[in-house]
C-alpha cells in the first residue's frame, strides 16, 4: 500500500490541479460566529472539553500516517465538531467506559486547506476528498477513531490499523476472525445508536448525517482553540 502511495506522489508532485471551482468557504472568524449565533448546533466542540478520558492519536500532527508526512502544524494538540456530533461521542464515551472500554480519535476536523494539499499530491478520490465538494472533516461532523481497552490503553484489534486502504478494513469483509468482527460490531452499532453513519470503506470512519447543514470551514486549529 505505501508502494501505491508513493508512486502516486512521485505522479503528482509539483503539479497544480486547477481544474475545480472550489467550494464556498467559511475562513473568516467573524462570519463563523455570526454563523453559530444564528444556530447554536454549528458551535465547534474540543472533544476533550466535554468528554473527559477520550484520547487523541492525531496522526496528521505527526508523521504517523499514510502520506508519511504533517499535514497539520506539529504539535497540534486539539481537534473538534461541531455541537451535535460531539455530544453524542459523550454519549458513547459513558457508554464504553461501563464496558472497560474508551474512544481514541485519529482525526476530527479538517480545515479545508488540508483537503487541498491531501489532492495535490495524491489526486485519487480513492483515497482522499475532492476539493471540489470538500468533506465532511471540513464541516466538523466527520470523524476517524477506534476503540481503546482502559487498564491497559492499548487499541482494541480491529484487524488493520487506521488508514489501512485494503479490502481488510471494510465493514463487509468476512475473511477475518470472530473477534475482530465482534470488535468492529460494537463500535459500529454505538455509532450508529447515537446518530453517526458508517462508511463501509473504512470501520473507523463514521460521520453526522445532514451533512450539508454545516459550512464548509477553512479556520486554523490555532484559532478555534485561542477562543476555546
Amino acid at each position: 500500500m505505501f508502494l501505491i502511495f508513493s508512486t502516486l506522489l512521485l505522479l503528482h508532485a509539483g503539479a497544480q490541479d486547477t481544474s475545480y471551482t472550489r467550494p464556498r468557504l467559511t475562513n473568516k472568524w467573524d462570519e463563523y460566529q455570526k454563523q453559530v449565533k444564528q444556530d447554536s448546533l454549528k458551535k465547534m466542540v474540543e472533544l476533550k472539553s466535554i468528554i473527559p478520558g477520550i484520547v487523541y492519536d492525531l496522526r496528521y500532527a505527526t508523521i504517523n500516517n499514510f502520506m508519511r508526512r504533517l499535514m497539520y502544524p506539529a504539535g497540534t494538540t486539539v481537534t473538534f465538531l461541531r455541537l451535535p456530533a460531539a455530544n453524542a461521542l459523550q454519549k458513547i464515551q459513558s457508554e464504553l467506559i461501563n464496558l472497560g472500554l474508551g474512544l481514541k480519535i485519529y482525526d476530527a476536523y479538517r480545515p479545508y486547506a488540508v483537503t487541498v494539499k491531501f489532492w495535490e499530491l495524491i489526486r485519487d478520490e480513492r483515497y482522499v476528498a475532492h476539493p471540489k465538494n470538500g468533506s465532511g472533516h471540513n464541516r466538523g461532523v466527520a470523524v476517524d477513531l477506534t476503540l481503546i481497552d482502559l487498564k491497559t490503553r492499548k487499541e482494541i484489534n480491529m484487524g488493520t490499523g487506521f488508514d489501512n486502504f485494503s479490502d481488510t478494513a471494510h465493514h463487509n469483509f468476512t475473511n477475518i476472525s470472530q473477534g475482530i468482527r465482534e470488535n468492529r460490531s460494537l463500535l459500529k452499532t454505538l455509532m450508529e445508536k447515537y446518530g453517526f453513519k458508517s462508511y463501509n470503506e473504512e470501520w473507523w470512519h463514521y460521520s453526522w448525517p445532514n451533512a450539508g447543514k454545516f459550512e464548509i470551514l477553512d479556520i486554523e486549529f490555532k484559532k478555534l482553540k485561542k477562543n476555546l
